[in-house]
């Protein structure tokens, strides 16, 4: 029986993507799609989003879990935070996508969250999760020599910065240095009167045009540099992960996923 899946964000760009994804999925039926409150698309044909003739559900202001098997989410933080509560309520696995949580926001959603399989990722790309991989084992190696750099570009209409992938990057290389992220993270030099920190790992960010996402990690050290690059060529990348992720949490016991475990990289 193909799983029912219920896709919030459906007036975002990757929301909309989701959906055609789950609904070119054979084993998977887009049972509920939604967009914001007020959206001009509440009580359209969901048809007109996914581009498939044979879905006959309408956009809805409010997410139905009857009958729903997983949902997957990429909205804003107060939406997924109001999104998890109804699927732990429900007992409803859930995939989230949404980035730009702060401290107290990802507490909540991880405490509202404890009852039910759940997969939130910053990317769900395969490739980014294969860097994550590759700049940790750099990491490890060159880090304590190097000048590392984190460069991200994402298309002028994105709100957070640096994006969750960038900061997920910076993570995983400091807990690979046995590091804290918040210990060696430089965000903004623009007021810095000073050489470099040695340890530091910098971030700068480009917001332009309509590009989907660039990630750049850069290892500096005497006498060579490397460069882990990142490039998504379309949403499609991150749809058929978030994907992936929604067919392996449905039926798992309640916790914690990574997508690492998705991929069978754990």
């Amino acid at each position: 029986m193909a799983l029912r899946v219920a896709v919030t964000g459906a007036n975002g760009r990757m929301g909309q993507t989701v959906a055609r994804a789950v609904s070119a999925e054979p084993e998977m039926e887009l049972a509920c799609l939604v967009a914001r409150r007020g959206c001009r698309l509440v009580g359209a044909a969901a048809a007109s989003i996914v581009g498939d003739e044979n879905c006959s559900i309408t956009v809805s202001e409010f997410l139905d879990l009857e009958s729903v098997d997983v949902v997957i989410d990429f909205t804003l933080p107060e939406s997924s935070l109001v999104n998890a509560r109804a699927c732990a309520e429900a007992g409803v696995p859930i995939v989230i996508g949404t980035t730009g949580f702060s401290e107290t926001e990802q507490t909540d959603l991880e405490s509202t969250l404890y009852s039910v399989a759940r997969c939130q990722a910053a990317n769900f790309s395969t490739g980014v999760n294969l860097a994550y991989r590759l700049i940790s084992i750099a990491a490890q190696v060159m880090g304590a020599d190097s000048d590392i750099e984190i460069h991200e570009a994402h298309h002028k209409h994105k709100i957070d910065a640096p994006s969750g992938t960038a900061l997920a990057m910076g993570h995983a290389m400091a807990d690979s240095m046995g590091q804290s992220l918040h210990d060696v993270a430089q965000y903004d030099r623009s007021a810095q009167r000073e050489a470099r920190k040695h340890g530091s790992i910098g971030f700068s960010v480009t917001r332009a045009g309509e590009i989907v996402g660039e990630h750049t990690v850069l290892f500096a050290s005497e006498g060579e540099q490397l460069e882990i690059t990142h490039k998504a060529n379309s949403r499609d990348a991150f749809a058929l992960g978030a994907v992936r992720a929604a067919k392996f949490i449905a039926h798992k016991p309640a916790a914690a996923y990574t997508m690492s475990d998705v991929l069978g990289l754990s």
